[in-house]
């Protein structure tokens, strides 16, 4: 995909994120668009660089770990999110390339971050994953146990938890999950929602996102396979 086509892509999502925010009574900067970049190679990175823009989510340590390091050193201003499964052996390589780990989802991992993390490592955030439809093939803690898991992180384990994400299942309306999830964040008193993808991220701007995770509308199909 061609330099002009990805900015002409992350505008043309950019200006709905920011009508579904007005229209929601909310300032528009208060969304950020994570473009994902899982699948698609380093020229449709630096097309998206170009125009400027810096915040990326992967899904896989691997993949990343191949592509983002050069870029990384080149400009400090980037933010890359991990919005993939995180297996434990993988720990210390995602804490040395990853600003926000979005997918904490069980002791396990937060223990094995907590043990890794230091402080020249690029980590800054992490999301709790609650999954929210309690599908028992995806990744997350059941809305149940996210308080208590949140607290844990918190305490025990002294992870900078800030926020909270979600996958809604793929045929139960969105809307249902993302006000579970803004009410979880609440009774936690997190402030970041990380929620809403191609399909439906500007349903999830009127309820409450700050991130949205955006992919094939921003880079088309997937140039890598995995």
């Amino acid at each position: 995909m061609t330099i002009e086509a990805v900015a002409g892509n992350l505008a043309v999502v950019r200006r709905r994120i920011d009508e579904a925010a007005r229209t929601a009574g909310r300032d528009p900067r208060s969304v950020e668009l994570i473009a994902v970049a899982k699948g698609h190679d380093a020229a449709a990175i630096q097309a998206a660089l170009e125009a400027g823009h810096r915040q990326f989510g992967e899904n896989r340590v691997q993949e990343a770990g191949k592509k983002w390091p050069r870029i990384l050193a080149a400009l400090p201003d980037v933010r890359l999110h991990l919005i993939g499964p995180l297996q434990t052996n993988k720990v210390r390589e995602a804490l040395a390339l990853f600003d926000v780990i979005e997918t904490i989802d069980r002791p396990r991992l937060a223990e094995a971050i907590h043990r890794e993390r230091r402080p020249d490592h690029r980590l800054r955030e992490c999301f709790v994953q609650v999954n929210t439809g309690e599908e028992p093939q995806k990744a997350g803690v059941a809305p149940a146990d996210a308080e208590g898991f949140i607290r844990r992180c918190r305490e025990d384990w002294q992870l900078p938890v800030t926020g909270l994400m979600c996958i809604p299942p793929v045929d139960e309306e969105p809307s249902l999950h993302f006000a579970l999830l803004a009410d979880l964040a609440r009774r936690a008193g997190l402030t970041k929602l990380s929620m809403g993808m191609s399909a439906d991220y500007e349903i999830a701007v009127a309820f409450g996102a700050t991130e949205v995770r955006v992919g094939t509308m921003v880079f088309g199909h997937r140039a890598i396979v995995p």
